[in-house]
């Protein structure tokens, strides 16, 4: 398993070199001129002298193999330039946001299972009655409403309606209720939705035919066999849930005026920040690798028969 994880990190360096390229690439080739944004930024009029001196000051005026070779000596040193809008180096700015980013992002990930395990076992075992039907009807709704729209119901019934939670900002738990819930309910429904198809699957496997010849406890059953043997596609649902909850947090942290890197980062893409949305782009591939892998990992201590064939095949 070791050898494993350490293959896996490896790959991180030709991933993150591919998408540094990519992003490198559109963002200079595009419609916007990074100059022009620079000068407008400095609130200095956009002349030719102006232009040719804020080229050459950016390196924009070197071909662009060089320019790329240069921002990428600077990034693996973690600097990756100076802000247009601030003035301040980009990665100090990131990471002062990153850390509330993230709370929102695990916060909303916990509702998400501690959510969707209860409801989706309670459609599996009541399968086709008033519960199951409940939380169907539940599931179909969630995934059918965006995240902003419920973020901005959630601030008018809780907030200016009940007045029980606050709107926007930052402060203790009560703060983040709201912006997790909108972030959350779309990948709760459906991973809820693949508890109950993965568990009524499993109460017709073989395994739990036999468990029930032999007299086993109807809760050891569900619980020993039916859960955990469903438990393993519902992992993987997880990976891929953390992409949709960083992007969520993206759209919650502007809805709830969150202070995060989603909510920097459409400030820059606003400004035409050019560095920042580098950086950013660059910080959540990372992260979001990073999590895969972590869900990798968790296999392992759910079925030792996949760790065994990742440790051989590694």
């Amino acid at each position: 398993m070791l050898r494993y994880i350490l293959i896996r990190l490896a790959l991180l360096i030709p991933i993150l070199l591919g998408v540094s390229l990519v992003v490198f690439i559109l963002l200079r080739t595009g419609e916007n001129d990074p100059a022009l944004s620079y000068l407008r930024l400095s609130n200095i009029p956009p002349t030719d002298h102006a232009l040719a001196e804020a080229r050459t000051a950016l390196g924009l005026d070197l071909p662009l193999p060089e320019q790329y070779l240069n921002w990428l000596g600077r990034a693996v040193r973690l600097d990756f330039g100076i802000s247009y809008v601030t003035g301040a180096p980009v990665t100090r700015h990131l990471l002062h946001y990153l850390p509330n980013t993230l709370y929102l992002a695990a916060v909303s990930l916990v509702l998400t299972v501690v959510l969707s395990l209860p409801l989706g076992i309670i459609g599996a075992v009541w399968k086709n009655r008033w519960p199951d039907h409940l939380t169907r009807a539940l599931a179909y709704i969630g995934v059918s409403t965006p995240s902003f729209w419920l973020g901005f119901v959630l601030i008018l019934v809780f907030s200016v309606k009940l007045g029980w939670l606050p709107s926007m900002g930052i402060g203790g738990w009560r703060y983040v209720l709201l912006p997790a819930l909108s972030v959350a309910l779309m990948s709760m429904c459906i991973n809820m939705r693949l508890i109950r198809g993965s568990m009524l699957e499993q109460m017709h496997s073989r395994p739990v035919l036999y468990a029930k010849i032999r007299g086993v406890m109807p809760g050891r059953i569900l619980g020993g066999h039916v859960l955990r043997n469903s438990l393993i596609p519902v992992v993987t649902a997880l990976g891929m849930h953390i992409g949709e909850i960083l992007g969520g947090a993206v759209v919650a942290e502007v809805v709830f005026s969150w202070p995060g890197v989603g909510r920097y980062a459409v400030s820059a893409i606003m400004n035409r920040d050019f560095p920042v949305m580098q950086c950013f782009i660059l910080m959540m591939t990372l992260i979001f690798v990073l999590c895969n892998l972590l869900t990798d990992i968790l296999y392992a201590f759910i079925d030792p028969r996949i760790h065994l064939e990742t440790s051989n095949n590694a």
